[in-house]
């Protein structure tokens, strides 16, 4: 064991421990392949006697890779988003890689978003980072592709044209607004995030396609937009109830939107269907139907697209589309009233 005060162990003296060349120790400890089990054995053996440990630092001022990859996300507070890291994590760690998070926030509307997003690219790219994985705003950095560092989107396309990651959120919306209509509904509200949110223009695609099918027009009275959190859901779902006409489903673009609108349904207590896109916690225990996707896997195979790129794959950019799912708990499947 190296004690404080004697000098560090290097992989030559890994290597004299062990008996073999300074490259194999090089394999062994970047992971690499080409070595036999029993070297392998040997040379880790080595390293647990002598205390060695890996010098990133020196490597990184060399100029090789630095076992880091970056994750710039919305909001970490976010459900979702918190998932969604998990699986980058699991991958990262199964690739000897440390995950280095930032959040750049979720509200389009003011330019301190876009200028986080593009600080917290530079700055990673600029600490070497082996790649990036980002939940873009569509403000990323677009000097991105000087840095030379591979790049994979999460949730929404960026700028680039790179490995992108999308779960189906058209294809979400429409499966639950024609579960909805097939259970005799016609006047069924969507509550939605900001037009600039690639994911909100996506499942009011949706939403739109799926009334379109019954041949029912969209009504601007109860097809709300900018709709930002779960205060504001209430809100609104408040204000649609209390119409001459109103609803009697609605559509939440999001988990956070879901939670708002039903508190305001269960305040009401009418009897109006409800739909949510994303699952969350405890959403069984409440009886709400989603539609889910996974964000754990949607981490996962960004993280493995850039794996892929880290080690030299120079393919056309892929575009990954997750599926989704709907899952009925009961909220979805109220009858509107007669």
């Amino acid at each position: 064991m190296a004690n404080r005060g004697t000098p560090r162990p290097t992989m030559r003296d890994v290597a004299a421990a062990a008996g073999v060349s300074f490259k194999t120790v090089s394999r062994v400890v970047n992971n690499e392949p080409g070595v036999r089990p029993e070297t392998e054995e040997a040379v880790r053996a080595a390293i647990a006697l002598l205390g060695f440990h890996r010098n990133d630092l020196a490597r990184t001022l060399r100029g090789g890779p630095t076992g880091t990859i970056g994750v710039i996300i919305q909001d970490v507070a976010n459900p979702f988003y918190s998932l969604v890291a998990r699986g980058v994590e699991d991958v990262a760690r199964e690739a000897g890689r440390l995950m280095i998070l930032g959040s750049s926030g979720d509200d389009y509307l003011h330019e301190h978003v876009y200028r986080r997003e593009r600080e917290l690219t530079a700055s990673l790219c600029e600490r070497r980072v082996d790649g990036l994985l980002i939940v873009s705003s569509g403000a990323a950095d677009r000097r991105l592709a000087e840095y030379g560092t591979p790049v994979v989107y999460i949730d929404q396309p960026g700028p680039l044209d790179a490995d992108t990651v999308l779960a189906d959120n058209a294809g979400g919306a429409r499966a639950a607004v024609r579960h909805l209509l097939a259970h005799g509904h016609r006047r069924i509200a969507c509550l939605l995030d900001r037009k600039e949110v690639f994911t909100a223009r996506e499942r009011h695609r949706g939403y739109l396609a799926a009334l379109a099918e019954q041949g029912i027009a969209e009504d601007p009275a109860i097809a709300r937009m900018m709709v930002q959190d779960a205060a504001s859901a209430e809100r609104t779902v408040a204000e649609l109830l209390a119409l001459p006409d109103p609803p009697t489903a609605v559509l939440t673009g999001n988990n956070l939107l879901t939670a708002g609108a039903l508190r305001a349904i269960r305040a009401a207590v009418a009897p109006v269907a409800l739909v949510g896109f994303d699952d969350f916690e405890l959403a069984d225990l409440l009886s709400v139907t989603v539609v889910a996707h996974d964000p754990a896997t949607m981490g996962r195979r960004a993280a493995e697209l850039l794996e892929r790129r880290i080690g030299g794959h120079a393919g056309p950019p892929e575009h990954v589309l997750l599926p989704t799912r709907l899952v009925e708990r009961g909220s979805g499947e109220i009858a509107p009233p007669r």
